[in-house]
């Protein structure tokens, strides 16, 4: 029985066959017999081969650093390398075998049992190496069940940090920290460090149903958080939630969890921490000495699997790092504003009764209508509101643009009893804003009447202490401004008089 280099070079040399009729003849790639016949032409061989060559010595032509020794047993391939090799995103059985065929030519198994006794060895390892995972592909994550006391030194309070777990599926590589708790802003935080530890960004994230990430847990279709989509989507990754009830779907995270639990935290439980910077610190020492162990059945440890396997096919980091942004839905109230923790922001007022996407970022209040942004603020720390003119109906914007200045100027040229009744509204108000309305209406009405009978209005009513702009509105209409001045009851009746008794004839 020819050996394979043999029968390729018997194909082609003598048979004529072109390099697609002798791979479906040997199963052996296109690539490789190209390699091959190439070697050939350049040691200038012709069919037939002298008879003194035999296998030995026409393998060490083609190989000379192979293992060429002729044995009845085969050589067994280093199947833990194997499993490794396979993470690469490039590498397939049918590379490897022909790489192994190359290093012992005379001792080798068919491609078939090479595929067939692979799967028999995974069969024999643990369950959980039975998934295979792509180079840079996923990453996954989730939350220790143990937390790290952290102790308020003024106060003596204790608080429970929460411990954030991330672990790349192909090279097992780990990432761990302290947050102080598991809430939107941490949770996205802890994936942006993440990521900035491993130097580069997978192509999947999958954690679990967290309510932090995922808004409605569903087995086929789960809604992730809009702020949690906005990083992926900064990062260019796709974010696959273990479905629900799934462990194994997030098993590389189960088992990266136990072992922080294990040789991280076990570890820290005696001691006391004060900050959570000094959590992180220790958990960092530790987390390198951890990548740093050996595995127990794969060559290697997890930092050097990283640097050869993970490492290179992870995508670039973006160019800046992700500012958490909170997203909500808000709903635009009647008076054209949105209320964000007691901050009121203005909107177009056509957008009154809509419901908006409000992004609030460190130093903005941003808010969208259906993917298109609508209005811009800076953020507010405290109570109050912020109003763009531009936002108003034209109506309101001719009252924006009203001065307490401007209101007396219209009033004086109407007359001083009218400036005086003006100056009043204006004074007794916490804030000079309060009386625009009054005030403008009762300037208003020297539209209806001459500025002679509003000023003798606002006299009677600056008199008798009238306030109320309906007051002013009823001696308008009923044309008490146009009668006789009336003296005092003081001076019309003689309270003097000889027959007028007083008080004190009446005991």
């Amino acid at each position: 029985m020819h050996s394979p280099l043999r029968e390729i070079l018997r194909l082609k040399l003598s048979g004529g066959l072109s390099i697609r009729q002798i791979q479906r003849s040997t199963k052996i790639s296109v690539g490789a017999i190209q390699k091959l016949l190439a070697k050939a032409s350049e040691l200038e061989l012709t069919w037939p081969l002298p008879d003194e060559l035999n296998d030995t010595e026409l393998a060490n032509l083609f190989y000379p650093k192979s293992d060429t020794r002729r044995s009845t047993r085969f050589q067994q391939p280093d199947w833990a390398k194997v499993h490794q090799d396979l993470k690469r995103k490039e590498m397939t059985k049918q590379l490897l075998w022909e790489e192994y065929c190359q290093q012992y030519p005379n001792r080798c198994y068919s491609y078939s049992q090479f595929c067939d006794r692979y799967r028999q060895w995974q069969g024999t390892q643990k369950r959980s190496m039975r998934q295979t995972h792509k180079a840079g592909e996923k990453c996954f994550v989730d939350y220790c069940g143990p937390t790290v006391p952290i102790i308020n030194a003024a106060t003596g309070e204790i608080h429970d940090a929460q411990v954030f777990v991330a672990v790349l599926g192909a090279s097992n590589y780990t990432y761990a920290e302290a947050t102080h708790n598991q809430a939107l802003p941490d949770w996205i935080g802890s994936h942006v460090r993440m990521f900035e530890f491993f130097g580069g960004c997978s192509e999947i994230v999958v954690p679990d149903n967290l309510r932090s990430g995922v808004s409605r847990p569903c087995r086929y279709d789960p809604d992730l958080n809009p702020s949690y989509q906005q990083w992926a989507a900064h990062y260019g990754v796709a974010v696959i939630p273990a479905r629900p009830y799934k462990p194994k779907d997030k098993s590389k995270a189960e088992v990266g969890v136990q072992i922080v639990e294990r040789w991280i935290l076990a570890r820290l439980r005696h001691h006391s921490f004060f900050s959570l910077a000094e959590v992180n610190q220790c958990i960092r020492s530790l987390l390198e000495e951890l990548n740093q162990r050996p595995f127990k059945q794969l060559p290697g440890n997890r930092i050097e699997a990283f640097e050869q396997i993970d490492k290179p096919a992870l995508k670039p980091l973006p160019l800046h790092p992700y500012q958490y942004v909170e997203i909500k839905t808000v709903k635009v109230n009647i008076d054209y504003h949105i209320q964000h923790q007691q901050h009121l922001y203005s909107v177009p007022h056509q957008y009154v009764g809509e419901s908006l996407e409000l992004h609030a970022s460190d130093g903005l209040i941003t808010l969208y209508f259906r993917q298109h942004k609508v209005a811009v603020h800076p953020r507010k720390r405290h109570p109050g509101t912020t109003t763009e003119p531009t936002h108003m109906p034209e109506r309101h914007q001719r009252h924006q643009q009203w001065t307490p200045g401007r209101l007396k100027r219209w009033a004086q040229d109407l007359g001083s009893d009218v400036l005086q009744w003006v100056e009043m509204q204006l004074s007794s108000r916490a804030h000079p804003e309060q009386a625009y309305r009054v005030c403008l209406g009762l300037l208003n009405l020297s539209r209806e009447y001459p500025s002679q009978r509003l000023n003798s209005a606002c006299q009677i009513a600056n008199r008798e202490g009238l306030d109320r702009l309906k007051q002013i509105k009823s001696i308008l209409k009923s044309n008490r401004d146009q009668l006789p001045e009336q003296l005092d009851l003081s001076v019309e009746l003689p309270q003097d008089h000889d027959n007028v008794r007083g008080p004190n004839h009446f005991h």
